[in-house]
């Protein structure tokens, strides 16, 4: 019995594409194997998940198992037999069956058989042509392997800096493999990589397909990303702001000595120019926020000097605010 593809992502049948991303990104994260150690059954549900994503995120074969149901399954959606398929359907020239003339689609099915008639009426009545044709087999040229997709969570320092990580990808046959991925700098969150030639090898000859990796990027406790611009609240102490002072921070090119001049207040950026993100579309800055932060604890004469300077200094810090 064919499994129900929008059943196992969990969306309707009208489901737009992005709805069928955010299902697959979700249950990827919560069945793949590396997450679920202990348990035996995981590997067998996110193989289920890949293939329905596999089929639902490609058009033709998402509107091929719509049309056709439990026959697509039959004439594997997803493997040779479809792309067989697809070649007769967009390849073959002349005759009463359209673009199917000259297919054999006994392929479908690995041979003749009872289902094969029904199958082969049903497409060339669906294409408009006549009866059939002869069953006699063409030449099957070589065909370009199915892409794989994977998702990927990198630390938020190495989606600024770059470089290396590993991640485990799952073969059509169950088989887990261990893959190498460079990480280029600068990549923001929700771009893809494409890693040539590393998914499904073909079934024809062809060459293999590739590897969509998209790319997830953690939060970072202190620095924040604005497209190439990085921003880093920087506590500083009561003294260091009102006399003014030097402190170190990090950058992504090492810590660098921040000067806060004489008189800041909370709140104020301070440009770095060339120290935030860097890719092909430019070299960002690092904005610093000063953030003066106060002990925890002050002592009566200490609470008596802070009223005197604010004696001495009387000023309204909020005489801008407006709605």
């Amino acid at each position: 019995m064919a499994e129900d593809f929008y059943k196992i992502l969990g969306v309707k049948r009208d489901a737009s594409q992005a709805e069928i991303d955010k299902a697959y990104r979700k249950l990827a994260r919560k069945h793949h194997p590396d997450m679920n150690p202990d348990d035996k059954s995981a590997g067998e549900k996110f193989k289920k998940v890949q293939r329905a994503y596999d089929v639902l995120s490609d058009s033709e074969k998402r509107q091929m198992y719509d049309r056709f149901g439990s026959d697509f399954e039959a004439a594997g959606g997803a493997g040779p037999g479809w792309e067989a398929f697809r070649r007769a359907r967009g390849g073959a020239e002349g005759g009463d069956a359209g673009p199917f003339a000259g297919f054999d689609f006994s392929q479908l099915f690995g041979g003749g058989g009872a289902g094969f008639g029904g199958f082969e009426d049903l497409v060339r009545q669906y294409t408009g042509g006549g009866g059939r044709r002869g069953r006699g087999r063409g030449s099957q040229a070589p065909t370009r392997g199915a892409d794989l997709h994977h998702e990927l969570e990198i630390p938020f320092q190495t989606s600024i800096t770059g470089g290396q990580t590993q991640l485990a990808v799952r073969r059509a046959d169950g088989k887990v493999e261990t893959i190498t991925a460079k990480i280029p700098a600068g990549i923001d969150d929700g771009q893809s990589i494409r890693l040539r030639g590393q998914g499904e090898a073909s079934s024809t000859g062809g060459p293999s397909g590739d590897l969509l990796i998209t790319i997830h990027v953690a939060k970072h406790p202190h620095f924040r990303r604005r497209g190439n611009d990085l921003e880093v609240a920087v506590p500083v102490t009561l003294a260091e702001a009102a006399l003014g002072a030097k402190v170190d921070i990090p950058t992504p090119k090492g810590v660098i000595a921040l000067k806060i001049p004489p008189r800041t207040s909370s709140g104020k950026r301070l440009r770095l120019k060339g120290l935030g993100v860097a890719n092909r579309s430019g070299l960002g800055d690092l904005y610093a926020e000063v953030l003066i932060v106060l002990p925890e604890s002050l002592d009566d004469e200490s609470l008596d000097l802070i009223q005197r300077v604010e004696r001495r200094h009387p000023h309204n810090p909020r005489a801008d605010l407006q709605w």
